[in-house]
């Protein structure tokens, strides 16, 4: 497994991993509201971050991660890779190469929180609606000791 750098190209494909992995970890959110998403991804959200994508050695992508200004404002996986260290692996980039320090999380997204923590962050904060002023809480967590991933 290797991490390059996500090329516009590569979108189409980062949107489709994005639904896939919405739809098997984030129960709570509601049809319309991941439909409302699905353009912002694609035409603003991928554009404001650094990119990094996961591929297999045959160059197929397994996820991805978008990092701006020290957090992780996106960590995507694909369904079929879950589970087999996809998502530590660009974490760890990130921290690495990256200097990420911090990401939020949905709080009702139980799988990611517990990842996030497991690999060394912490809680350190919380809101009651998401980046889109829903009513989906996001909590603020921070790499304050050290990573099992460094």
């Amino acid at each position: 497994m290797n991490i390059e750098n996500a090329e516009k190209s590569d979108h189409p494909k980062l949107l489709d991993i994005w639904e896939a992995s919405v739809r098997a970890t984030h129960d709570f959110l509601k049809e319309e509201d991941l439909q409302e998403l699905k353009p912002l991804i694609l035409e603003q959200y991928f554009d404001a971050v650094d990119l990094r994508c996961a591929k297999n050695n045959k160059g197929e992508i397994l996820g991805f991660c978008g990092v701006h200004d020290g957090a992780i404002e996106m960590l995507f996986i694909s369904p079929d890779a879950r589970g087999k260290g996809v998502g530590a692996f660009l974490v760890a980039h990130a921290i690495k190469e990256q200097g990420v320090t911090k990401v939020d999380v949905n709080e009702q997204n139980e799988q990611a929180k517990g990842f996030y923590l497991h690999i060394g962050f912490s809680v350190i904060g919380r809101s009651a609606v998401d980046g889109q002023g829903k009513p989906y809480p996001l909590l603020h967590l921070a790499l304050l000791k050290f990573s099992t991933l460094q």
